[in-house]
């Protein structure tokens, strides 16, 4: 199998999304742990996220990002799979 450039880069760009959602997933653990609440932890997490990014400068994006996780929300992208027997 012949792999394209566009190919590898979409394979290290998973394997980026991979890695940073374990460490995030340890984070999260570690906290909970630690007796915090879910809801302090991904405030947390949201803050951070959104500091760091806006070091850019580049509002828009910010609010692009915002915007997408709106719409995830919205489309039950983060509540439990439900199955059916």
């Amino acid at each position: 199998m012949h792999m394209t450039v566009a190919d590898i880069e979409a394979l290290i760009e998973e394997e980026k999304r991979t890695t940073c959602a374990e460490c995030h997933g340890a984070a999260w653990a570690e906290g909970l742990l630690a007796g915090i609440e879910p809801e302090i932890i991904a405030e947390a997490a949201l803050t951070t996220a959104l500091t760091e990014l806006g070091k850019s400068g580049e509002e828009e994006k910010l609010l692009d990002l915002l915007d997408s996780m709106r719409r995830r929300v919205l489309t039950g992208d983060f509540l439990p799979k439900r199955s059916h027997h």
